[in-house]
Parts: C-alpha cells; sequence; structure tokens
C-alpha cells in the first residue's frame, strides 16, 4: 500500500519507537499534524516556543539516553529551534529536529516562510537532511535515528517539504543503516591500551578527568571499578557529573573555573591524566599552556577530532568510554604481566604503583580547602537553598538548571551520586534551557522529581512554558535563586570592572503572580527560616510548582579562576 510523505514520516517515528514528541504547528507541517491526529501512541506536547521544543527535546534525551524529537514549521519556526539545536550539539546530545520546508518548486526563491534551513544548521548539527523525494523519506529517518545515537551522539535535522508530505510511496522502512563513510570505533586498539596501561603503572600522581562521555556511553560502574580498582582520585566536569558519585572518597569535586581547589591542584601537580570523555574545553582548562604542566595526558574519547584538540595528548585511545574501561579492568586483572614494546608491565593489582603519598596531598587539600560559604544571619544565601533542595531529596532529584550563577551552585552543592541526574547546558551556556528541559525530563520520567534550579534572568527568557506545565500537569519544580541581577555578569563587573553594573540589574514581576496566571502553584520566600518548609511544600505538591526565594543579592560564586589564568590561581574561597 502506498502512503503520503505524512503518513510514512508518522509510521518512521512508530517504528523508532518514538512516545513523545515536542514542537509547533504552522502551514508547512499540517500534513503531518493531520496524521499525528490519529496516532495517539505518540503523545504530543505542545510548547508555547519553539525553542522550548528543542530544549524539551534535549532534556527528554539527555535523561533517558533516547534520542529527543522536535518538530517545527518552515521559516522562523525553523529558526527559533537552533538555539536549542546548537544547545544539544554542543554538549552531544541525540535529538531528531524535523522542519517544514516550503514546496521544493519554491525553494530559493525566497517564497513566505522560507529559510536556508540546511545551510543555517550545517555547522551546528552532525547532519541534516533535505528531503526532496518522498521515496527517501523513511530511509532518510532511520539514518538520522542511527546518527543521532551513534558514535558521538548529536543533532540531526530532517527538512521536508510541504509537497513532499503530501507524495505518495510504498513504505519500507530499513532494518539496518550502512553508511560507508561513517564508522564508528567502538574498542580500544589493543596496542593503544598497553601504552595506557604502561603509564598507568608508571604514574605516582594520576587524576582521571570524567566528562560527559561517561554518562553519554553508560560507563559509570566501570569507571567506578576502574578507580577503586587503581584507587585514582576522579574529578568530574559539568557535564559529567553524576558519572562518578560525587560522595565517594576519591572524588574531587568539579574542576575549572568554578571547579574546587582540592580538583584543580590535583590537575596542576599531577603526573597522570586520564581524561575519559571530556574534550578539555576552556572552562576546564584555564590557560592553555600552564594546563597541568607535570603531567602526561592519557585522552579515551569517541570522537578522534577531540584527541589534541586543546591539548597535546601523550596516548590517545579512540572508542566507546564503556568498552575501553572494561579493557582497561580486564588488562589490570590479567596474570601472568602482558608484554609490551620496550619491556613488560605488571598486571596484578598487588603491583600497582603505591599512591599513599598522593592520596594523604589529595585529603590535606579537601581538609583545608572546602567548598563553603558564610552562613549569616539575614537574607537567603542561595547556596542553602540547593544544600536543602539535596538533603530533602537526598540526591536522588534531578536537577535541571539555567545558566549562570544558579547553575554553578547547583553544580558546586548539589551531590550527584547517580547518572543522568544533572542537565545543563554546558557548551552553549543557553539561557533559558532549563526549564523547558526539565519539562522534557519531566515527561520522560514521570516517577522522579525533577527541579529546575533557576535564576531569575534565565527563567524568563522560557516563562511561558508555565502555561505547558499547566496544561498538561505536568509536575516540575520551579526553584528561583531570585536575587534581581544577571548575576554571573554582575559578579564579573564587581570583581574586573569596578561594579560598574551595566544593564544587569533586573526590575522583575512578581513570579507567583505570574505562575498563578499560568494557573500554577506559587510560593514567595523572603525569609532563611522559611526555607526548609517551602522545599517540603514544594515536594509535597503533586503538580508544577514555582518558588521565588528572594536570595542575597551580590552573592558570588566561589572559587573563581579569572579568565586566562591557569586553574591553580583562583580568588575567592568563601562567598
Amino acid at each position: 500500500m502506498k502512503l503520503k510523505g505524512a503518513k510514512i514520516l508518522v509510521e518512521s517515528l512508530m517504528k523508532e519507537d518514538v512516545k513523545h514528541l515536542f514542537g509547533y504547528p504552522g502551514g508547512s507541517v499540517i500534513p503531518f499534524f493531520d496524521c499525528l491526529y490519529d496516532t495517539p501512541q505518540i503523545k504530543f506536547i505542545l510548547p508555547r516556543h519553539e525553542q522550548a521544543a528543542a530544549h524539551m527535546a534535549d532534556g527528554y534525551a539527555r535523561s533517558t539516553g533516547k534520542v529527543g524529537v522536535c518538530i517545527a514549521t518552515s521559516g522562523p519556526g525553523a529558526t527559533n529551534l537552533t538555539t536549542g539545536i546548537a544547545t544539544a550539539y554542543m554538549d552531544s546530545v541525540p535529538i531528531v529536529a524535523i522542519t517544514g520546508q516550503v514546496k521544493t518548486d519554491l525553494i530559493g526563491n525566497d517564497a513566505f516562510q522560507e529559510a536556508d534551513v540546511t545551510g543555517i544548521t550545517r555547522s551546528i548539527t552532525k547532519y541534516n537532511y533535505l528531503v526532496k523525494d518522498v521515496r527517501d523519506l523513511a530511509k532518510t529517518v532511520k539514518e538520522a535515528f542511527y546518527l543521532a545515537k551513534s558514535g558521538r551522539p548529536g543533532p540531526v535535522v530532517i527538512d521536508l517539504p510541504v509537497d513532499v508530505q503530501l507524495q505518495e510511496a510504498e513504505f519500507n522502512y530499513p532494518k539496518e543503516v550502512d553508511i560507508r563513510s561513517y564508522q564508528p570505533t567502538y574498542f580500544g586498539h589493543p596496542g593503544q591500551i598497553k601504552k595506557a596501561l604502561k603509564l598507568i603503572y608508571s604514574s605516582k600522581r594520576p587524576v582521571i578527568i570524567a566528562g560527559g562521555g561517561i554518562i553519554i556511553s553508560g560507563a559509570h560502574k566501570e569507571l567506578l571499578k576502574f578507580a577503586q580498582n587503581l584507587n585514582i582520585p576522579v574529578t568530574a566536569t559539568l557535564m559529567g557529573l553524576g558519572g562518578f558519585p560525587s560522595t565517594h572518597e576519591l572524588a574531587l569535586g568539579m574542576p575549572g573555573m568554578h571547579g574546587t581547589v582540592c580538583a584543580n591542584m590535583a590537575i596542576m601537580e599531577s603526573d597522570l591524566l586520564i581524561s575519559v570523555g571530556s574534550r578539555f574545553d576552556d572552562r576546564v582548562t584555564g590557560k592553555l599552556d600552564a594546563f597541568a604542566p607535570k603531567a602526561k595526558i592519557l585522552h579515551i574519547d569517541i570522537d578522534p577530532t577531540s584527541i589534541s584538540k586543546n591539548i597535546k595528548v601523550d596516548v590517545p585511545i579512540v572508542g566507546d568510554a564503556k568498552n575501553i574501561l572494561g579493557q582497561l579492568i580486564g588488562e589490570i586483572n590479567k596474570t601472568p604481566p602482558s608484554k609490551v614494546s620496550g619491556g613488560s608491565i605488571p598486571m596484578d593489582k598487588s603491583k600497582l604503583p603505591d599512591l599513599g603519598a598522593w592520596q594523604k596531598q589529595i585529603k590535606e587539600w579537601k581538609k583545608k580547602n572546602p567548598l563553603c560559604y558564610k552562613k549569616e544571619p539575614g537574607s537567603i544565601k542561595p547556596q542553602s537553598v540547593v544544600e536543602e533542595i539535596y538533603n530533602q531529596t537526598k540526591g536522588k532529584a534531578i536537577i535541571v538548571t539555567e545558566v549562570g550563577q544558579n547553575q554553578m551552585w547547583a553544580a558546586q552543592f548539589y551531590k550527584y551520586d547517580y547518572p543522568r541526574c544533572f542537565l545543563s547546558s554546558g557548551g552553549l551556556g543557553t539561557m533559558g534551557y532549563g526549564f523547558p528541559a526539565a519539562i522534557g525530563a519531566k515527561v520522560a520520567n514521570p516517577s522522579k522529581t525533577v527541579i529546575d534550579i533557576a535564576g531569575d534572568g534565565s527563567i524568563q527568557m522560557n516563562i511561558q512554558e508555565l502555561a505547558t506545565v499547566a496544561e498538561h500537569n505536568i509536575g516540575v519544580k520551579v526553584v528561583i535563586l531570585n536575587n534581581s541581577y544577571l548575576g554571573m555578569v554582575r559578579q564579573w563587573q564587581e570583581l574586573f570592572y569596578n561594579r560598574r553594573y551595566s544593564a544587569t540589574y533586573l526590575k522583575n514581576p512578581d513570579f507567583v503572580k505570574v505562575a498563578r496566571g499560568f494557573g500554577v502553584k506559587g510560593i514567595k520566600v523572603k525569609k532563611k527560616t522559611e526555607v526548609k518548609k517551602a522545599v517540603k511544600e514544594m515536594l509535597a505538591y503533586k503538580g508544577p510548582v514555582l518558588v521565588d526565594f528572594l536570595v542575597e543579592k551580590e552573592e558570588n560564586v566561589f572559587p573563581m579562576v579569572p579568565a586566562g589564568e591557569a586553574i591553580n590561581r583562583m580568588i575567592g574561597g568563601m562567598a
């Protein structure tokens, strides 16, 4: 039987087991939405802005590991998706974004609501398609999902002209994908595994840097076993939080600009950095030529273009983090010793080098420089709000953040022992990400507590999504750390621009009234004595709720590495 292109798209999504779809209708996708009308198997969530649809798909994907899917019409609908697509691209999140397009014979004619979507998104997608023949549509969808989730994940765009949605073709959904030019490497080369072990066994001050690749590949158990077997301390990047238990004795905390003193000092004094699924982002490395000056670098990553891109690597291993850590663990437990070029290395755990002196130094840094803040009477400290949320959720909530000070406090003062429980825009730093991403995460995980920790600036970027949570009764908890400023920019202005607060003060609305106007429960908290009660009430409430915490206005995020400095040149220890 022949099916119209719109129906082929719907059937293809069902073949990919898509249960939820986020998007916004428009003229060039009406045929698709007409078919969706008769497809109750796919739950459609209508946001109030297309950017939010992309972030919802992103949150859905990050919290589950599945591909998130969003759709928008041509022109402005498609361009509104691009911020969310770029956010997913920078953080290696698998989403498939479907955009409507004008009729094929009008492409390039500046038709009404036409935009060159493939051109616009080429630099912010893993791949993109413009489908001009309905016979190619099913194959395109199959490839798009495969590309989005395989190798280093990322967003894929399918641009679909309206006339192709109305054309008919036989529906034959491919069982497999074979793209000759795309063959990701999943296992490490045995020779590189041997070289890596030689470095590890000769190291006296090793440190593991766990990045987002640990979470993407599901390698958290292997990382824990690897670190414990070798007794190597672990620092997790912003994207890697939850990939290694934050409460573990080997955990150093987050590295980089707002990382812990212990993590940064350990990196700078290390003689071996074992980077797993981290791309050495500038917020982690600080001044590149001063980064880890005493260390050899072992870099494990599935994306070969990320290796030696920012930091020169001594031993690269290309492949999936879960598989490679498994290979290393297997070799460590082998007996007798394996032979390598230049001699033999011990594989018996009892022959590992003694890291006692290194562990003693790590403990001293931890004890002397813990994450802390001044607990004064008076106004609410934002850090205390995050700590209270952690205490009452017992570390088992999915925490989603906006971008700025709220993001850093959430990273510092909530302890993440589980993967896929911290969602944040790392690479792009997208204000407005948190709330819609939290909606996507809650839709995907209805039984879990999902909390968006927001700033009063970021929340207003997509505050219209209060209508979405109210309509569908999506029980996201929104916590606003309201300091009446664009806090992180204000902090920089305070520290480096003589407190010249240019365009950073915010005259905010009454967020509680705004929430209630959308039909969402609102709570305002003005006193520190009210914090515990408000968090308890928020968590007990079954539906969506917004809590506006009026926090200390000029509280800063410390420690902080000034831009362009080495990561051991931190300022501030206590806010």
